[in-house]
């Protein structure tokens, strides 16, 4: 079994999301740490983009922050290696296809192995155009996590079958963001993905409390939150550690693990 489908075997998982390099690696290297020993199952380190067109307004404003501090996709490579050396929960870098083309995609797939990286997240890049990024990762043992939407509708069950890892089901149209109401019905989505196939299914995309991560980890094997951390990262820049941590230990609880 892979290391990513590892992390959905204790009951419901908890996936949080961090913008490496805001304010500083350190800081990210600080707050992956925390969130770690506060019960995340499964970690999503995002490689900011100058044009990250899936992100909200907290996200984008975090890999702005991130690229004029200078961080760069060697730099968190580096950093992630280093954090391999403590941190035993899965990791999987989120970024856009740009990001992996300029650097090279074998090379960029070699230094993520390397790096002790369980997977790699690309929003942008559509179905149908995957598998030149999945076949480089597959050779080095990376996992390409699949993403569906409210759109993805008769293609659900085909995305399934060829998923690994987890499917990314995404809760609603639009950008990341923290919502107060999710529409989509991702009930649905979710229990097509589990007709086709034998993988985990997480929601993420707009959630942002507790109240709302216990309605969609009782529909889903798991709850992916970026917006609501981010903010918290920018509220309290470097000493934002111990509050991501306790935001971490209350999502974990409200999903149903801990």
């Amino acid at each position: 079994m892979s290391r990513i489908k590892e992390a959905f075997q204790n009951g419901k998982a908890f996936i949080p999301f961090i913008t490496c390099g805001d304010p500083d690696l350190e800081t990210t290297k600080a707050v992956v740490k925390a969130m770690a020993e506060a019960g995340a199952d499964l970690i999503e380190l995002g490689i900011p983009f100058s044009d990250p067109t899936a992100e909200g307004p907290v996200i984008q404003a975090a890999s702005l922050r991130a690229l004029s501090g200078g961080v760069t996709t060697d730099r968190i490579l580096d950093m992630a290696a280093e954090l391999r050396r403590e941190v035993t929960v899965p990791m999987v870098f989120m970024t856009y296809a740009n990001v992996v083309y300029s650097y090279g995609a074998e090379r960029f797939a070699k230094r993520a192995a390397e790096a002790g990286m369980d997977g790699l997240i690309l929003p942008d890049v559509p179905f149908e155009e995957k598998e030149e990024f999945a076949s480089v990762c597959r050779a080095h043992g990376l996992e390409l996590i699949s993403l569906i939407a409210p759109t993805s509708e008769g293609r659900i069950a085909m995305i399934a079958r060829e998923a690994e890892g987890f499917v990314y089901c995404v809760s609603s149209l639009g950008v990341t963001g923290m919502r107060s109401e999710i529409a989509a019905d991702v009930k649905t989505m979710v229990e097509q993905v589990k007709q086709a196939a034998d993988i985990p299914a997480a929601i993420g995309f707009g959630i942002s409390g507790p109240e709302q991560a216990a309605r969609m980890a009782a529909v889903s094997d798991g709850v992916i939150v970026g917006s609501a951390i981010v903010k918290l990262i920018e509220q309290y820049g470097r000493d934002a550690a111990p509050h991501v941590a306790a935001f971490v230990r209350e999502m974990k609880a409200a999903v149903g693990g801990v």
